[in-house]
């Protein structure tokens, strides 16, 4: 249900932050969970968003599940999977002898297919990112404690 990658960078991150954000919540009263919602989760912002832009990523690009769970039932395809057919019937249709006679019928080449159905799985994560891009910002934590 849970990646352990993803986990693993949590942790990472979170084993990171300086012990002494926790002794002084300690010290003022706070306890497991108020650390935890009031100073661990805001400053985990960063690598909550990373970890949501690797998910989103993956489940963008994810054209196999639809192939293995969904192939007789036209209707409820995705883009994905209907791009990766695109990229199938046109690998297999386009070859070295009838190249000369595309380009003298003015139809694409299977070069050219390829890079548009690239640049069209690329654009909603390019739209995304730029929303996601402020919490990728480093050192949160500088200020927040003085050694």
């Amino acid at each position: 249900m849970v990646s352990a990658f993803n986990m693993i960078v949590i942790r990472t991150f979170m084993n990171g932050l300086p012990n002494s954000l926790y002794e002084a919540a300690e010290v003022d009263g706070a306890g497991h969970l108020t650390i935890f919602f009031k100073i661990v989760l805001p400053l985990c912002k960063p690598v909550l968003a990373t970890i949501a832009l690797f998910i989103a990523v993956y489940q963008w690009n994810s054209w196999f599940d639809t192939m293995l769970y969904n192939r007789m039932d036209i209707k409820y395809t995705t883009l994905q999977y209907e791009l990766q057919k695109l990229l199938a019937a046109v690998t297999t249709s386009s070859s070295a002898t009838n190249v000369s006679a595309n380009a003298a019928h003015g139809t694409p080449s299977s070069k050219s297919i390829r890079a548009a159905v690239t640049i069209a799985t690329a654009l909603p994560i390019i739209a995304i990112y730029p929303f996601l891009q402020r919490y990728f910002v480093s050192g949160l934590t500088i200020g927040g404690i003085k050694e």
